[in-house]
């Protein structure tokens, strides 16, 4: 029982040391509205050390003082304002269809098939669809579709598999 009031009284004697800082001090520092700038502030607060034991500073009348402007953070390190973002694409508006055309006989696809398009582009059916057709040089559109899919419309048909884009 003895032990805990010794500790009980150290505790009530510690209490002091925590506001040794002074209120005007902690003012200057919450009127920072940069939280870098805050927490630097709060950080520079002279602090006394734990075994000097310090009577609390009398207590002024409070003036309200406007606070100094906060000083200007440096310029952030582009690495470091882009730190976490590396993988998202800036909002770059891609266009929702591309029109050109299979050059040559187009007899069809089945799955896995490779077409290549008259702007040099390869595209391969992802899908497990197939379809037979016999067409010369026919117009296609490659419409985005959802969840990032594409999908491959030809001219006089009704079928569109999806794809995806190899080269």
């Amino acid at each position: 029982m003895m032990k805990r009031t010794a500790g009980l009284v150290l505790a009530l004697a510690a209490i002091p040391l925590a506001h040794a800082v002074d209120d005007a001090s902690f003012a200057r520092c919450r009127g920072i509205s940069d939280p870098g700038a805050r927490l630097a502030c709060y950080d520079g607060l002279p602090m006394p050390p734990p075994s000097a034991a310090r009577e609390p500073p009398p207590v002024a009348p409070r003036t309200v003082a406007p606070a100094p402007p906060p000083p200007a953070p440096p310029a952030a390190a582009p690495q470091a304002r882009e730190f976490g973002m590396e993988q998202r694409a800036p909002a770059v508006e891609y266009p929702t269809t591309m029109e050109t055309y299979i050059p040559g006989r187009f007899e069809g696809w089945g799955p896995n098939t490779r077409i290549k398009l008259g702007n040099g582009q390869v595209w391969q059916v992802v899908d497990g669809t197939s379809a037979m057709f016999s067409l010369d040089n026919p117009k296609v559109i490659i419409r985005r579709g959802m969840m990032g899919g594409f999908f491959l419309e030809i001219e006089n048909s009704n079928r569109s598999p999806r794809v995806r884009r190899l080269q």
